[in-house]
């Protein structure tokens, strides 16, 4: 009966003792963006301080969104690829967004958070940037290894009527709200092959 007993407080003491290390372990993986904000009034994010990775790749994004057609607008161009690297970081920090983001994806489905899902994602991205009114560009939902277990959901911008495959991938779930965009075609990860979302 001792035996039992203390075979039993050991066990409930590894028990704790693997939960604080877990615990420890979440908090030194939380990703938190301490520099952005939502603008109340434009409805807009807002960074106080950019690193000069994020400033190029706005400016690169906005140069690709920008040659996707000769009708496209330059300042939604601008527009577009600010918020998309910037909203995630804000969207990061509202989920209360730990890393890699398919442990995040653990703590969601065990409902110790909320959102941080890819679809959440895109769907959050994409309730964004509609709100902007878009006049020549286009938005879609793009979906790799639809209904499978590593089904994988993104938003896509594209130029007005034009194919989705032409479009640009804009994909924060990735990296853990650090923007990853590339051309729908030119995704380097061999396991996404991506197609638009229908219903």
């Amino acid at each position: 009966m001792f035996l039992v007993k203390k075979s039993y407080l050991l066990g409930r003491y590894i028990y704790m003792l693997a939960f604080i290390v877990g615990l420890g372990m979440l908090n030194g993986c939380s990703v938190t963006y301490d520099n952005v904000k939502m603008d109340t009034n434009n409805k807009r994010p807002v960074a106080r301080i950019l690193t000069n990775k994020q400033k190029k790749s706005i400016a690169d994004l906005s140069r690709a969104l920008k040659a996707l057609g000769p009708n496209t607008s330059q300042a939604e161009a601008d527009e577009i690829a600010y918020d998309a690297v910037v909203y995630p970081m804000v969207l990061a920090n509202q989920y209360h967004l730990v890393y890699p983001p398919q442990l995040q994806n653990v703590l969601v489905n065990a409902k110790h958070r909320d959102r941080g899902l890819c679809w959440q994602w895109a769907e959050d991205m994409t309730a964004h940037m509609k709100k902007k009114n878009l006049k020549t560009f286009d938005l879609a939902r793009g979906v790799a290894n639809r209904r499978l277990k590593n089904e994988h959901n993104s938003l896509v911008v594209k130029a007005k009527g034009a194919s989705f495959y032409d479009g640009i991938l804009l994909d924060p779930w990735r990296n853990s709200g650090d923007l990853y965009w590339v051309k729908v075609t030119d995704d380097e990860d061999p396991q996404y092959t991506w197609n638009e979302f229908v219903d």
